[in-house]
């Protein structure tokens, strides 16, 4: 059986003359999986009898099931909790902002990079999710938002509830699954699908170097942001077991080569840990790391059970800030949202693989 939701448009045209089938049927059956929302072949009425029995036969559509949706009562972030046709389990998340609906999707199932404040990574890797597994938790949200039926691609009311924004910034190492990765992009931002421009999609890595540099040739127009955690090796080798294999100053200049290369600005993100990576001597380390103008994305960390490390407080994060800042660092503190539900990455996936 094909994983039909994985197919680009190219490649759906390829298997679909396989099939004896004219390749104009490609467009149409894109259409009802990435802009119609369809589930089920049965949906795609312009098709006939004939080509939805034979695809009932030979594909199947991807649709991540949820298990579980946590709605946080202070600010609506929504949790989701899917299951995939293998039966595993990841997890994305809704939030709204005013610019509009933004998802955080997943790129594995588990994850390898072992962080030391991350639930993800704790039962380790099982396997990198397809293409159509990480477009399919978008599109499984995007169905949630739209509580009364799928809306006409171009309707006001389409517009007005699309979701506009994509991170992979869940549970995985998006450059650890760099194959499926690029074609998930190729998918997400195609007319015929959901559209979703490339410069409102933002990929997280850990650092895995030779891929930004790689990533850095594509010419694309993503954001890209790195996982830094740590002013300097010593400390990043503690928390990333990534660092004991690429250097800090190798993986801050291949995001430096990247943002030089695509004209993109890129993005650090630091998980402010009490103690740890928050003190005066860590703020002046990181400014001597970074060149003057990079912007610094400050999380204070989410509280894991199975770990130690708490967040400073809101007083000491905004004074970490400042200190940035005097540095020529512009440093932003991520607003918390869905403090309410299981806020941790991998947390809530973790909860139901323990039951």
């Amino acid at each position: 059986m094909e994983d039909i939701s994985s197919k680009d448009l190219n490649e759906l045209k390829k298997y679909l003359e396989d099939l004896g089938e004219k390749p104009f049927r490609a467009k149409q059956i894109y259409k009802w999986l990435h802009q119609s929302l369809a589930t089920d072949f049965s949906q795609m009425t312009d098709l006939s009898k004939a080509l939805r029995e034979k695809l009932l036969k030979e594909a199947y559509i991807t649709v991540p099931e949820p298990v579980d949706i946590q709605i946080s009562k202070e600010d609506g972030t929504r949790k989701y909790l899917f299951r995939l046709p293998d039966d595993s389990l990841v997890e994305s998340v809704l939030m709204k902002y005013r610019f509009g609906w933004s998802v955080c999707i997943s790129s594995q199932v588990g994850c390898r990079m072992g962080c030391a404040f991350c639930a993800s990574g704790m039962d380790g890797l099982l396997r990198g999710l397809t293409p159509g597994e990480m477009l399919g938790q978008i599109e499984a949200i995007q169905r949630d938002v739209f509580t009364d039926g799928i809306p006409k691609p171009d309707s006001e009311e389409y517009l007005r509830n699309r979701i506009s924004h994509v991170v992979v910034m869940g549970t995985g190492e998006p450059l650890d699954n760099y194959d499926n990765l690029l074609i998930f992009i190729r998918m997400l931002t195609d007319e015929n699908g959901l559209h979703i421009s490339q410069r409102n999609l933002t990929v997280s890595t850990c650092g895995i170097v030779p891929r930004i540099k790689e990533l850095a040739e594509k010419n694309l127009e993503i954001t890209l942001a790195l996982s830094l955690h740590a002013p300097t090796q010593e400390k990043r080798r503690k928390l990333m077991p990534v660092a004991n294999k690429y250097d800090i100053s190798d993986a801050v200049g291949a995001m430096k080569y990247y943002q030089e290369k695509t004209g993109r600005r890129v993005t650090f993100e630091y998980s402010l840990i009490k103690g740890v990576n928050d003190t005066d001597e860590d703020a002046r380390e990181l400014s001597e790391l970074l060149w003057r103008g990079a912007h610094i994305n400050l999380i204070p960390v989410n509280p894991v059970k199975e770990r130690t490390f708490t967040a400073p407080t809101r007083a000491a994060a905004m004074d970490f800030q400042r200190k940035l800042e005097k540095f020529g660092i512009n440093a932003t503190i991520r607003r918390e949202m869905g403090q309410d539900i299981d806020g941790a990455c991998g947390q809530l996936r973790r909860r139901h693989l323990e039951r």
